[in-house]
């Protein structure tokens, strides 16, 4: 099964910015007036602007599983580049999790196994 996941936002310049910051690359891809991150082997995330999509801007939460040496470097590269992140909670189990909003709100988490 592939995976293609859309995040709705208001900028498309500013939101690419923001997203190539996080991700730490330009987009891998671009259709149209959409840019896409592959995030996995068949994931890819997307960001889109277009009217069609008004009424979702801000409304979209997803989470990463990452390693814990990429959710260290990750964390220290957006807080390098200004990006703000909720605090970082360990759960009982070990986990480590973050959320971090993009400009319009969406939530982008990252979560590390122990």
């Amino acid at each position: 099964m592939d995976l293609h996941s859309v995040m709705c936002v208001s900028d498309l310049a500013r939101s690419r910015e923001w997203y190539e910051v996080f991700f730490g690359r330009e987009a891998d891809e671009i259709i149209g007036e959409e840019y896409l991150w592959q995030v996995g082997q068949n994931a890819c995330l997307v960001i889109d602007d277009r009217d069609v999509r008004s009424s979702r801007v801000g409304g979209s939460t997803i989470t990463f599983g990452v390693s814990g040496t990429e959710f260290d470097e990750t964390l220290a590269r957006l807080v390098q580049r200004g990006v703000t992140h909720e605090p970082v909670e360990t759960y009982s189990n070990g986990v480590r999790h973050v959320e971090v909003l993009d400009p319009d709100g969406n939530s982008l988490s990252l979560a590390a196994l122990p």
